[in-house]
């Protein structure tokens, strides 16, 4: 497993280290990680919001995940990247309440059971999934009209957020004259006016371009940053990873075990340029990048 790394630019911790403290804004005008708000393995919290002790889980003869050690704190972030296959899916599943582990713990804010655990999270899809021949504003109040709430209340509590998304006058369209980033951002809302105070995005920007998935990614940070909840993010892009959660879960390979976690919280006053281009993130997504292999 690799050893503590730290420099004067950034700092990454093995599993079951103690959280590190993340980097204040430097006199030469880069860009520093802030301290990090979500726990790092071990460091132990009652305000846990996601929490996974010695987690594993087989299929067969393969063994997708073994021993899987890491804490959420709540209305933080972390990212998780890995190879492809490395059951970072899988993991998302588990805590979901989708599926359970074979071996381990999960707890999501207390709650134990995979029906109590998906009662509590609300997951966001690569794909939208808005269906075609409802307008938007009714693609994003599924899951309230899912919880027996009327059409008409669900209409009224979801219309603000097309606004304060940006969708505003856009809520009769349907999703075939909508962009690629406005039907995430419509996706988005059906997943945050579920109520739910755990968000499992799973490559959530996979599907768009690279520009839309810029654009996408920095409007994501700033929702999130006025919105705060409990966030789990799978990707297979590092940068996506650094840029939107306050710490990032390096998996290796099958069987799937963290092999280093990095404190990656920036302030939220900079521009997704000056973030990604700073000499303290690309060190970090070299690091990333060489604990993947």
């Amino acid at each position: 497993m690799p050893a503590e790394q730290s420099s004067d630019r950034g700092r990454s911790e093995q599993p079951g280290a103690a959280g590190s403290p993340g980097m204040a804004g430097s006199a030469n005008g880069s860009v520093r990680p802030v301290a990090s708000g979500a726990a790092l393995p071990g460091a132990g919290t009652s305000s846990a919001g996601i929490r996974l002790k010695g987690v594993g889980k087989r299929f067969g003869n393969v063994v997708a995940l073994r021993g899987i050690d890491f804490e959420i704190e709540r209305h933080s972030r972390i990212g998780i990247v890995g190879p492809s296959g490395g059951g970072k899916s899988t993991l998302l599943h588990i805590v979901s309440g989708l599926m359970e582990p074979d071996a381990g713990e999960v707890d999501v804010e207390g709650a134990t059971s995979a029906k109590d655990r998906l009662a509590r999270c609300a997951m966001m899809p690569q794909r939208d999934l808005l269906l075609p021949w409802r307008t938007a504003l009714d693609n994003a109040i599924i899951a309230l009209e899912n919880r027996g709430v009327s059409r008409k209340e669900a209409r009224a509590q979801t219309r603000p957020y097309f606004e304060r998304f940006g969708l505003d006058q856009f809520e009769n369209v349907r999703p075939a004259q909508l962009s690629g980033g406005m039907r995430q951002r419509v996706s988005f809302m059906r997943t945050l006016v579920a109520g739910k105070d755990v968000l499992l995005l799973d490559e959530p920007f996979g599907a768009l371009d690279s520009i839309t998935r810029a654009q996408m990614q920095e409007w994501l940070l700033r929702a999130l940053s006025e919105l705060p909840r409990t966030v789990l993010l799978v990707t297979h892009d590092v940068e996506e990873a650094l840029l939107l959660s306050r710490t990032v879960v390096v998996m290796s390979a099958r069987p799937g075990r963290v092999v280093r976690t990095l404190a990656a919280d920036f302030p939220t006053d900079a521009s997704r340029r000056e973030i990604v281009t700073s000499r303290e993130f690309v060190d970090l997504k070299e690091q990333a990048l060489e604990a993947i292999g």
